[in-house]
């Protein structure tokens, strides 16, 4: 068995040690890694949900995290390239996601695949996720995604490399009950005239949801915005995504409005009450995504 390296808060993109979930890692084979990550039991952002369940998003944010540290650290891919996720897709086991009162020890296995290569360096993949805690399987997802190096990416981006800055302008948010939160801090959504539709709301100052200067709107705060229009839409109990999928289409800028919008259009799920979430800006898709959450009966 390899040695287990240990992971500064830089190889997951996170300045606050708090944020980085991974802690250690270690090759199996040549395509095949192993993660440990801790899961804190109070983490103010990534709160307990419905009653003492871990957060499921928490759940995608070390599949991201892992990944990332996998293909710096395990690939050697420099820590100024980017790394672009352009799908993802989770389904989480809500009895494994109990919190208990104190920090939960993840094992997170990652398989690599459909890589290519560019100038010797990774420049596109395919990884799948499997989750456990104390041997007993918490989640499984798989995504793709492209990485970027700084000459690709200031190609990529043209004008827009300049971090984002919505202090003094940001709309007023929805009610943080509406939007299945606990802080008016976290919600990510303004009103807007339409039934269903909610202005996204990028806060650049945002402790965990922006730990660096950005030019362009995290994709997780895009799936935030995703879970937090579901609870609006389907509330009043907030919304538990067990499951879900979204595709990133395009990035989203600051310097316009984002519409978030839920429609029934997803596929059913057994026990399952499924909503599709959009988002627009400047009338094209930026994202598409289905989130899935249990069923009250």
């Amino acid at each position: 068995m390899t040695q287990s390296h240990p992971v500064s808060p830089e190889l997951v993109h996170r300045a606050r040690p708090a944020d980085a979930f991974p802690h250690g890692w270690r090759q199996r084979d040549e395509h095949t890694f192993s993660v440990t990550a801790h899961w804190p039991h109070n983490h103010v952002f990534f709160e307990p949900v419905a009653g003492d369940l871990h957060d499921p998003l928490l759940v995608v944010e070390t599949m991201r995290q892992s990944a990332m540290l996998i293909v710096h650290a395990g690939y050697g891919v420099p820590l100024d390239w980017h790394f672009m996720l352009t799908d993802l897709e989770y389904t989480a086991n809500p009895t494994q996601l109990d919190v208990g009162g104190q920090p939960a020890l993840i094992d997170v296995e990652l398989e690599f695949s459909r890589l290519e290569w560019r100038g010797g360096k990774l420049s596109r993949l395919k990884v799948r996720w499997v989750l456990r805690r104390l041997g007993r399987l918490v989640a499984t997802g798989s995504g793709q995604a492209r990485v970027l190096s700084p000459g690709v990416y200031r190609r990529l981006r043209g004008d827009r490399t300049t971090p984002g800055d919505t202090t003094g302008c940001l709309p007023l948010p929805v009610p943080a009950d509406l939007a299945g939160r606990s802080r008016a801090a976290d919600v990510v959504l303004a009103a807007s005239p339409q039934e269903r539709v909610w202005r996204l709301r990028a806060d650049t100052t945002h402790p965990t949801l922006f730990q660096r200067p950005n030019d362009h709107v995290p994709g997780m705060l895009l799936l935030e915005a995703a879970r937090q229009a579901a609870s609006a839409a389907l509330g009043p109990a907030p919304v538990v995504p067990v499951a879900g999928d979204i595709a990133f289409h395009r990035y989203a800028e600051f310097d316009s409005p984002c519409w978030i919008q839920v429609t029934d259009a997803a596929p059913r799920r057994p026990g399952m009450t499924s909503v599709q979430v959009t988002g627009h800006q400047d009338e094209s898709l930026v994202f598409l995504a289905t989130l899935s959450a249990p069923r009250a009966d």
